[in-house]
């Protein structure tokens, strides 16, 4: 494994913490995810550390910390993931969480402990348990809400009709991929920011575990991150695999770097 290209600022003066989490144990249709954090780094070998928009340089701000290796207990492994991230929370670094499937959130989440949760995702991830499995990628929104007051939904265009049920409840909000372009956040609080690539067309990001079609397109999800970044406390990109010639992975390495120069920023 090599660190994330460019982020090379030493941990104890970092502000960023890069933090794999190649958990790959509830995906339901195409395995991979567990590759994610090793080719979002390999895939961004070519990306420039220096953003001209805001005059930073990622090397200043991030370290990579590695992957913290997965096993088959999932309840087990977010336990040992959320002390992790709430260790660098109480050093000063915001942790950026690289999955791995969108389980590992759930760590994340507990250990931001935010206001609200805006994921941008296809699916709207509300079973209470999907197969019997409560820690299920397809349960996140539903364990979030757990924790947070608000849950906003960005890109969705599918889900079961128990999940829409849930939805329309007084602390979901729902933004179709259609209507994405046009939102803007009225939410109170801090923020999580979850990055699903699967929020994406496939045309762009086809290597992920249940892609759907009529998704985001690349700038859509950018312009989403950099609006909610400078309100967020916590971030992560997951669901990429290895299932293509690495758009999902560059994309999703694009995305982490949009954060990290848009928080900063602010």
């Amino acid at each position: 494994m090599t660190d994330f290209p460019g982020a090379a600022a030493e941990l104890n003066n970092a502000a960023y913490a890069i933090v794999g989490a190649p958990l790959d144990v509830s995906t339901t249709f195409r395995p991979g995810a567990r590759f994610g954090p090793d080719r979002i780094r390999q895939f961004s070998s070519s990306f420039d550390g220096y953003d001209r928009r805001t005059d930073r340089h990622f090397g200043d701000l991030v370290a990579d910390t590695g992957d913290l290796t997965a096993w088959d207990d999932a309840a087990e492994y977010l336990s040992f993931l959320e002390g992790d991230l709430a260790d660098h929370r109480a050093a000063g670094r915001l942790p950026l969480l690289v999955g791995g499937e969108h389980t590992v959130t759930v760590a994340g989440v507990r250990a931001a402990d935010p206001d609200v949760y805006v994921c941008l995702d296809a699916h709207l991830d509300l079973y209470d348990a999907y197969a019997g499995n409560e820690r299920s990628h397809a349960t996140v929104t539903r364990r979030a809400l757990e924790i947070v007051d608000e849950a906003i939904l960005l890109g969705v265009r599918t889900g079961s009709e128990v999940e829409w049920d849930r939805a329309a409840e007084a602390d979901v909000t729902v933004i179709h991929a259609d209507d994405v372009g046009a939102w803007e956040p009225t939410f109170d609080g801090d923020a999580y920011l979850s990055v699903d690539i699967d929020a994406a067309d496939p045309g762009f990001a086809p290597g992920t575990g249940t892609p759907a079609p009529f998704g985001l397109s690349p700038g859509e999800l950018r312009d989403v991150v950099r609006t909610v970044a400078p309100r967020s406390i916590g971030f992560d990109v997951v669901e990429v695999n290895d299932r293509d010639d690495g758009q999902a992975a560059a994309l999703g390495g694009k995305l982490l770097q949009e954060f990290v120069f848009s928080h900063a920023d602010a």
